[in-house]
């Protein structure tokens, strides 16, 4: 899971909403073409050719394909604008579809685990497989690594945590593939064992990708902050603000793919109120042109320079 690829290249890199909606659409689609071949072709080659691992990698893709209706229902419903129920907008959609993903991939592994279990508890019952699954898997795995380096490069672009959680889905999916045309291998090599022990691997894949994804996203609805390299780049722009002397208490949260911060900034104690204001103003602005910043609230301390700390000035009692 390559979370962290969205914090590189933060400067200059925010998309609007409408294009990040559009790109994530247009992906999603694409994989929703790609993933309805899939589940037909394996799981009807699968039964076929009597193949429990090409089974297993069809409902996979039979999974991928309910992921992407539900990051369709997420895109849809994130680009809303901000209303009075929700002043900080609708992103959060993102990260509940994240969330989502991630336990259906739970259940969906969960199944795969115990139904290669019950094969491997009576390897008599395993068949032979017929040599067609493996053209199968072979076309498959084509497939599903064309459309995971396609869909993260669109996620990278308009820099959306939802759209690598689903392009790595599919990377899973591509590895699950690759596992399953060993097992075929295997089982048409005189050992039938194997296709069951594919199925199980490819369940262990899945179970694991959603356990990772659920608890990530867990942890961004519960105002998780970005990781200090991206908080050390906006402290940066403030600080370099004119106007600004110091900046401390930096805080940030996720919300969806965008970023709420909280920061005080310390001015020149002498000047006026308005013109404390103004830099505030040329702060915030700064930091939502550079970075992928949604909201940023300031909190204005006085400073007082140094060379005139001691001169003429009293602490009050």
């Amino acid at each position: 899971m390559k979370f962290n690829d969205l914090a590189d290249d933060t400067e200059d890199s925010q998309h609007g909403p409408a294009e990040r909606a559009a790109a994530a659409s247009r992906s999603t689609w694409v994989s929703v073409g790609v993933n309805i071949v899939l589940t037909v072709g394996q799981i009807g080659a699968g039964i076929l050719s009597k193949s429990q691992g090409l089974i297993a990698d069809g409902i996979h893709s039979l999974s991928d394909l309910v992921a992407d209706f539900v990051v369709l229902f997420a895109g849809h419903h994130s680009k809303k604008d901000a209303d009075q129920d929700h002043p900080y907008g609708h992103q959060r959609f993102e990260t509940a579809a994240s969330l989502a993903l991630g336990v259906i991939l739970l259940v969906v592994g969960t199944g795969m685990l115990w139904s290669a279990i019950g094969k491997l508890q009576s390897p008599e019952t395993v068949p032979q497989v017929h040599a067609s699954a493996l053209w199968v898997v072979g076309i498959a795995l084509i497939a599903k690594e064309s459309l995971f380096r396609y869909m993260l490069a669109v996620a990278k672009r308009v820099k959306s945590s939802m759209l690598v959680a689903n392009a790595w889905h599919a990377r899973s999916d591509a590895a699950s593939s690759l596992v399953v045309g060993i097992g075929i291998i295997g089982n048409l090599a005189g050992y039938p064992i194997l296709d069951p022990i594919a199925a199980l691997i490819v369940g262990f894949m899945v179970t694991r990708m959603g356990w990772e994804f659920g608890w990530d996203a867990l942890h961004d609805l519960m105002d998780r902050a970005v990781d200090e390299q991206e908080v050390e780049a906006i402290r940066q722009t403030l600080i370099e603000t004119p106007g600004v002397s110091d900046v401390h208490d930096v805080r940030t949260r996720k919300m969806g793919d965008m970023i709420v911060v909280d920061a005080h900034i310390e001015v020149d104690a002498s000047i006026s109120v308005e013109a404390g204001h103004d830099i505030a103003v040329e702060a915030r602005q700064r930091v939502l042109k550079r970075h992928r910043v949604l909201n940023l609230m300031t909190h204005v301390d006085p400073w007082k320079r140094p060379d005139l700390d001691h001169a003429g000035w009293t602490p009050k009692d």
